[in-house]
């Protein structure tokens, strides 16, 4: 089997331990080699979803799903599988590192009432002394 298609296979495995216990076993359930007609049904059901993601109910998340579907049954798919979520990773960092906070920088916090009001802010930022005279 071809290094790229074993990896995806490991990032796979690594995805399913992070689903909630229900839903990582309905997955695990359907990647049963014994479920190949179910999977390459569901599969096809989730890209052809995920074409028309135009209409309300579908979306463009069923693109990628199909596809991971259709690569345990398809082994030519799962080397490009790879090498896309390869892609989409790295490009997701670059795009973090620029526009996002990154693990080693938090980001802001949740902006309160004086962070959305300049005027407010400027008040509250520098402190007024109030001298009181004698009128007598």
């Amino acid at each position: 089997m071809d290094e790229l298609a074993i990896a995806w296979d490991a990032r796979i495995e690594a995805l399913l331990g992070r689903l909630p216990p229900r839903i990582g076993s309905a997955v695990a359930w359907l990647r049963k080699p014994s479920r190949h007609l179910v999977r390459f049904g569901a599969g096809i059901l989730l890209v052809l979803g995920g074409i028309f993601s135009i209409l309300p109910v579908l979306g463009i998340w069923m693109l990628p799903l199909g596809l991971a579907l259709l690569a345990e049954d398809v082994p030519g798919l799962k080397p490009h599988l790879e090498r896309s979520a390869r892609w989409s990773e790295r490009h997701w960092r670059r795009f973090r590192g620029r526009f996002g906070p990154g693990p080693s920088r938090p980001g802001p916090s949740r902006p309160g009432p004086a962070d959305r009001d300049p005027a407010r802010r400027s008040r509250e930022a520098v402190p007024v002394r109030v001298r009181r005279t004698s009128d007598a």
